[in-house]
């Protein structure tokens, strides 16, 4: 029986854990964090990752914690809204999904689906990985070296996996000259079920979203800027980067940033994608935002994430395990769907964070005028790239998927 190790815990990690137990492997799950990473802003199951959790018999579980979310609205410096985006936009094709939920809500559905077959070693990592032509064999922080037939790294977009196995970080992250900050607050802001977005010239944005608890609220600041120079574990410093660049701002704003500071969730980094010729190298694979992270502008990571995990480990299972066959397949598979999905939507950085006010203006008109235009069709298809591979005729049967 292939003994396989993951590293991440997050979804793209406990997403594969579910699909390689189902078809028979055993599996350890490796995870930094002290338990499951709960928390986290909303994702979208939308397209091929719905199909992949409806295979689950989650999705019911998932609509059931989902945020009622009715769409977005881009606001002025008074709260007027003056762009709305409602979750009916172009089909449904717009930027808020048919089913939106938290990513930590979603962490803990695919974590309970794992079973008790599965592993999990948390408060720890991985920090030495030795390929032989028989197995892998893996030091760890805290526990003792181990031996595993297969390793897949799960670890984000700053994959240790990746550095261990591929190389310097550098050499497949791509900035996008863009940072972004998330946190969850006290909802002080009165929010309930549309998403507010605020942009201001220079290039800043700031948004509230609903959480599935009324008394919570979703914060989001976003900012163009050179790349800046701070340590990735020093939180108390990110924070000090964002207050720095929107002091002064209107909105909501101020309320925003005092809750930043109590905030224990809260996450900051570049926008960077990761562009690999390859996915794997002799007996380890990556998995979603390690080896083909799309953004947060692109969006989707969360998609890529499900459909990768489903069609790794469908591959592992048809091969019976011979990696070498079934990581190639799984490139195969997955290549042009991490490609559509590495474009950015209509507008790049420019588009997220306009750089004036008549650029503001502009962008915010476009949004009005596009549910009339003739080719509304092609713009919902650059906006939303989770279509961009269906799962109606792949060939899972033959692996009891």
């Amino acid at each position: 029986m292939t003994n396989v190790l993951i590293s991440g815990g997050g979804v793209a990690g406990t997403a594969l854990a579910y699909w390689l137990r189902r078809h028979g492997f055993t599996v350890t799950v490796v995870e930094r964090a002290p338990a499951p990473r709960l928390g986290g802003h909303t994702v979208d199951l939308r397209g091929a990752a719905r199909d992949v959790v409806e295979r689950m018999g989650l999705l019911q579980d998932a609509r059931r914690v989902a945020v009622d979310s009715k769409g977005m609205s881009y606001v002025d410096a008074t709260g007027k809204r003056v762009a709305d985006m409602p979750a009916s936009f172009l089909g449904g094709a717009g930027v808020v999904g048919e089913v939106e939920i938290l990513r930590g809500d979603l962490i803990e559905l695919l974590h309970g689906a794992t079973g008790d077959g599965t592993e999990y070693v948390f408060d720890d990592t991985i920090t030495e990985v030795t390929q032989t032509a028989e197995d892998v064999r893996v030091a760890f922080e805290r526990s003792a070296p181990r031996v595993f037939d297969l390793v897949v790294g799960a670890d984000g977009t700053h994959s240790l996996t990746r550095s261990l196995v591929f190389g310097p970080e550098s050499r497949f992250r791509r900035d996008l000259g863009c940072y972004t900050a998330y946190f969850t607050a006290r909802n002080v802001f009165g929010i309930q079920d549309w998403e507010l977005f605020h942009n201001m010239p220079g290039q800043k944005l700031a948004a509230l979203r609903p959480s599935r608890r009324p008394e919570e609220a979703k914060v989001l600041f976003g900012f163009a800027s050179k790349p800046l120079a701070y340590d990735h574990r020093d939180q108390r410093r990110q924070k000090e980067i964002v207050a720095e660049v929107f002091a002064g701002a209107g909105w909501h704003v101020p309320a925003m940033l005092r809750e930043m500071r109590a905030a224990t969730d809260f996450y900051f980094d570049s926008a960077t994608q990761i562009v690999m010729d390859g996915w794997s190298h002799g007996r380890v694979a990556l998995l979603g935002d390690a080896g083909y992270s799309p953004s947060p502008l692109g969006g989707n990571g969360t998609g890529l994430a499900l459909v990768g995990a489903y069609i790794l480990a469908g591959e592992l299972a048809a091969a019976e395990g011979d990696h070498t066959a079934a990581f190639a397949a799984y490139e195969r598979e997955m290549r042009d769907f991490v490609r559509q999905n590495h474009q950015l939507p209509p507008g790049g950085v420019n588009g997220f964070v306009p750089k004036s006010r008549t650029a503001i203006r502009m962008r915010n008109l476009s949004i009005r005028l596009m549910p009339h235009l003739p080719w509304a069709g092609l713009i919902a298809k650059a906006m939303n790239r989770a279509d961009a591979v269906t799962l109606k005729d792949y060939p899972y049967s033959r692996a009891r998927a």
